[in-house]
């Protein structure tokens, strides 16, 4: 078996919509029978393990955990899927960052060896034996994002149509670029229903010089889902979810051909 597709899902800035995009392109591959993993490594806000209904008065072990070596990181990955509603061969592991203050602080505080964090990546995907592994990022660029960036095959960042995303982004896709990132896809989110989408994919590209993988209308259906679930799981026949369904087929079609 080869080593699994690395996959950062990035942001210049936050509410973006990182986290719902993380969960539901993760969820979308699990569905079709892939093996994967989400490691949340905003530890200054978490959250993912919401999308998935993990309770983290449940769990044992974090990847804050980890980061100070109380556990290997396997002994902080859970198995999602069946709970989120998917079935089959496929499996979603999440590897939650902790919700404690405490921790939080500390850990913003102190800083941690991001060598041990590459390292337990490389574990899991072995451990776990992945087919993909995700990696939702802290917004903005700090040393950890730059691991993040540095060890992917594809990066996704995901920007809103609005003027400070898109000078961010220019920042962000440089650096990837300098970091000769394999493969670097965007995905505009939020934007207003009245735009024209096509064009605004198109300038989108034409501005970065970059692959626009989705541009995601703005949706009160997910609005007022309120991250209680995952979206494609819920309305696997809603156009935002089809959008999901469609880059995951992309990316298990280039994790086949690698």
């Amino acid at each position: 078996m080869g080593r699994a597709e690395i996959v950062s899902v990035h942001s210049f800035r936050g509410g973006t919509g990182k986290s719902n995009s993380t969960a539901n392109l993760a969820a979308c591959l699990a569905r079709m029978g892939k093996r994967v993993g989400v490691v949340d490594t905003d530890i200054a806000s978490p959250g993912i393990h919401v999308l998935f209904g993990l309770d983290l008065n449940e769990t044992e072990h974090t990847l804050v955990d980890y980061l100070w070596g109380r556990c290997e990181i396997a002994q902080a990955a859970y198995e999602v899927g069946a709970r989120a509603g998917i079935e089959g061969e496929g499996r979603l592991y999440l590897i939650p960052s902790s919700m404690r203050t405490s921790a939080i602080t500390q850990i913003l505080r102190e800083g941690y060896d991001v060598v041990r964090l590459d390292d337990g990546l490389r574990s899991l995907m072995d451990e776990l034996e992945l087919d993909f592994l995700f990696i939702d990022t802290h917004p903005g660029v700090n040393e950890e994002t730059l691991l993040s960036i540095a060890v992917s095959d594809t990066l996704l960042l995901l920007l809103r149509p609005d003027q400070q995303d898109y000078q961010g982004t220019g920042v962000t896709l440089e650096v990837a670029r300098m970091l000769e990132v394999p493969r670097i896809w965007l995905m505009v989110n939020k934007a207003p229903r009245s735009s024209d989408l096509s064009a605004l994919r198109a300038r989108v590209a034409e501005t970065y010089a970059a692959e626009v993988a989705a541009v995601l209308p703005h949706d009160e259906g997910m609005l007022t889902l309120a991250s209680a679930g995952v979206f494609c799981l819920l309305q696997p026949e809603h156009p935002i979810s089809r959008s999901f369904d469609e880059v995951a087929r992309r990316l298990a079609k280039r994790e086949s051909q690698a």
